[in-house]
C-alpha cells in the first residue's frame, strides 16, 4: 500500500481548512493567527482536548505518517504575500450537526428574530471557538468551558438562540423598505406636533376643550359689526413641510376658533388658531398631495381629497372614517350641498364632476363638459344651481371659462357667463381668463371670481349671471398659482391673497385699496376672514406657513 505524504510545496493549490478543525481522534487544531499566544510558538505546541498546550512532534523526514504528526502550518501576519502556501491535511470527517426533526419556520418580513427551531446552516457545519488568553501561571478553563456549546444542555441552547438573534437579519423586500424608514423617522423626530400617524391609520380623536374660546364668546350673542381691517401676526404657525393650499375657519360660532389648512405635503391639520396657536391634531389619511378639505356644516366633520384619487370624511371627536372612497380622477376641488349635507360635488383632473351621497357611497350625479380641469366649485343660494370654473383658456373656449349647472338634471344651464368685450382692444376681441377659485356674497345676489388677468370680476348670481363692467378689483397678482378669495361677514370688504406674498383688502362699494398687508415672502394663495370676530383673518403661502392676523 502507498503511504500518504504531505508535501510542503508552495505551488499546492490545497484547499485551506477552516479554523476550529476536528481530528478523528478528538484533537483540535487553531490555524487563528489572532489566537496565538506572546510567549508561545505555533510550531512547538498545540492545544489538546483538555485546554492545555502540549509540543508537537514534528518528522524530519516524510516516509512514515504513522510515526510522526504534521505541524501546524505557520501563519503571517505581516506580509501576506511572502508565506508558502499552507501544507496538505489528513482527510478529517465534518461534525454532525443536530438538526430540528420537523421543517423549520419560515421568518416573517417583519420581525428581526429567526424561529426557535431554526439553525442557521453556518452555526451547524462549523462552531467558531474563542478560547481567552490567560496570563502565566493563571489557571486555564477546559475547551467546553470556554465555547459553552460542544455540550448537551440548557446552556447550549441558549447560546445558539442568542447568536441566532444577534447573526440572522431577515430579508426585507424593497416596496417595504420605505415604509420601515418613514416608520423610524416618525419615531425618532423631536417635532411631533408636525408629525401624523402614518397614511391608512386611525387618527386619534380631536382634542377640543368643550367650552366657547373666551375670545369668541362676547361676540355670539350679539350681532355681528362692521369688520376692522387687522395690522399686526397675533400667531405663525408652522408644521407644514410643503406649500399650503387652503385655510377655512370653522362655520360653527361656537368652534370656530378651529382652523384647517391643506398642504401639498400629504396631510392637513386642525389648529387652535384664537387661543393659542398650536396644532390640534394632524391628519395623514392620503398618499398624495392634499389638494382639496371643506369643513362640514355641523363642524364635527372634515372632507378631504387629494392627487391620490381617495376621498376621506373624519369624524374629529372619534377620529373614524365616517365615508372613505376612490376617485376616478384627482380631486382638486369639494363643496357640500347646501341644503343637503349628505351629499358633496368633487371636480379635479378630469371632464366631469360627480356628486356623491356619504350614506350610501355611491355616486347619484355627474356633470360632463369638454374641459380637461376643475378648479373650483361654488353653489349659489338654493342649493338648486352650482358654477364650476374650468382651465379652458383658448380662444374658442370662452364658453366653457364659467359654467352654471342645474344640480338635479345635470344640464349646463348657461355657459356664456365670463363672455365680455374689451373696448381698449377692439370690439370684436373677448377676454378670456381663467378663474382658480369662486366665491359668492354674504348679503347681495352676486359672486366675484379670481381670473389670471390679474384681478378679481364680479358677476351677478342670478341668470344670466352677467358680469359687472363698472367693478374691477386690480393691483395684486395670481401668475397662474390657485390664489384665493374671500368677503367679510359682513360684505364690505374683500380679501384675496397675491403671487408676490402680498394680502389684498379691497372695498366692496368703491373697488379701491383698503389696505395692503406684506406678511410672506411666496405666493399667498389663501386668505379668509374670521366668521365671528370682527379684526381677525388666516393667510397661507405657497412656503408652507400660516399667520393670524389681528
Amino acid at each position: 500500500m502507498a503511504s500518504l505524504v504531505a508535501y510542503e510545496d508552495s505551488d499546492s493549490e490545497a484547499e485551506t481548512e477552516p479554523a476550529g478543525s476536528f481530528h478523528p481522534v478528538g484533537q483540535m487544531e487553531d490555524t487563528s493567527a489572532m489566537l496565538r499566544p506572546p510567549e508561545q510558538d505555533f510550531g512547538s505546541r498545540v492545544l489538546d482536548a483538555t485546554g492545555g498546550w502540549a509540543p508537537s512532534l514534528v518528522c524530519g523526514s516524510h516516509d512514515d505518517p504513522t510515526t510522526c504528526r504534521l505541524p501546524l502550518a505557520r501563519l503571517w501576519s505581516q506580509d501576506p504575500g511572502s508565506c508558502p502556501s499552507q501544507r496538505l491535511r489528513w482527510p478529517r470527517p465534518e461534525p454532525e450537526a443536530t438538526l430540528p426533526a420537523s421543517p423549520p419556520a419560515r421568518p416573517s418580513l417583519w420581525t428581526s428574530q429567526a424561529p426557535a427551531g431554526h439553525v442557521p446552516l453556518a452555526a451547524a457545519r462549523s462552531k467558531q471557538v474563542r478560547v481567552c488568553w490567560e496570563p502565566s501561571g493563571s489557571p486555564k478553563p477546559s475547551l467546553d468551558a470556554r465555547t459553552g456549546s460542544e455540550g448537551p444542555g440548557k446552556g447550549s441552547s441558549s447560546l445558539q438562540r442568542k447568536r441566532r438573534e444577534d447573526c440572522v437579519v431577515p430579508y426585507i423586500p424593497k416596496r417595504l423598505r420605505p415604509l420601515q424608514a418613514l416608520s423610524t423617522e416618525t419615531d425618532s423626530g423631536k417635532d411631533t406636533e408636525a408629525r401624523g400617524p402614518l397614511a391608512g391609520r386611525v387618527p386619534a380623536p380631536l382634542c377640543v376643550a368643550p367650552e366657547v374660546s373666551e375670545f369668541i364668546q362676547p361676540y355670539l350673542d350679539s350681532q355681528y359689526k362692521e369688520t376692522k381691517i387687522p395690522k399686526t401676526v397675533l400667531f405663525h404657525l408652522r408644521g407644514h413641510r410643503g406649500p399650503v393650499n387652503s385655510v377655512q375657519w370653522c362655520p360653527v360660532s361656537a368652534r370656530s376658533h378651529m382652523l384647517l389648512s391643506t398642504s401639498m405635503d400629504k396631510t392637513f391639520k386642525v389648529w387652535n388658531a384664537v387661543d393659542s396657536g398650536s396644532c390640534l391634531q394632524t391628519y395623514s389619511l392620503h398618499s398624495e398631495a392634499v389638494r382639496a378639505a371643506r369643513w362640514s356644516p355641523c363642524g364635527r366633520r372634515i372632507l378631504s381629497g387629494g392627487f391620490d384619487f381617495a376621498l376621506h370624511l373624519t369624524d374629529l371627536e372619534t377620529g373614524t372614517q365616517l365615508f372613505s372612497s376612490r376617485s376616478d380622477f384627482r380631486i382638486t376641488a369639494l363643496r357640500f350641498h347646501p341644503r343637503d349635507h349628505s351629499v358633496f360635488v368633487c371636480g379635479g383632473f378630469s371632464s366631469e364632476m360627480k356628486a356623491w351621497d356619504i350614506r350610501t357611497s355611491k355616486v347619484v350625479r355627474s356633470y360632463k363638459a369638454t374641459i380637461q380641469q376643475t378648479l373650483d366649485i361654488l353653489f349659489l343660494r338654493e342649493g338648486s344651481e352650482f358654477l364650476s370654473s374650468t382651465d379652458a383658456s383658448s380662444r374658442d373656449s370662452a364658453d366653457r371659462t364659467i359654467i352654471a349647472w342645474d344640480f338635479q338634471s345635470s344640464a349646463k344651464i348657461s355657459n356664456q357667463i365670463f363672455h365680455v368685450r374689451n373696448p381698449v382692444i377692439g370690439p370684436c376681441f373677448q377676454e378670456r381668463y381663467t378663474c382658480p377659485s369662486l366665491t359668492l356674497h354674504p348679503r347681495e345676489p352676486v359672486f366675484l371670481a379670481q381670473t389670471n388677468g390679474n384681478y378679481l370680476a364680479l358677476f351677478s348670481a342670478v341668470w344670466p349671471y352677467r358680469m359687472s363692467r363698472r367693478r374691477r378689483y386690480e393691483g395684486h397678482k395670481v401668475e397662474g398659482y390657485s390664489v384665493g378669495c374671500d368677503c367679510s361677514p359682513d360684505g364690505d370688504l374683500l380679501l384675496t391673497g397675491s403671487a408676490d406674498g402680498r394680502t389684498l383688502v379691497y372695498s366692496f362699494r368703491t373697488a379701491s385699496r383698503a389696505r395692503t398687508l406684506h406678511g410672506h415672502t411666496q405666493a399667498c394663495v389663501g386668505a379668509t376672514f374670521h366668521p365671528v370676530l370682527p379684526s381677525m383673518l388666516a393667510t397661507c403661502s405657497w412656503e408652507g406657513d400660516v399667520k393670524i392676523w389681528h
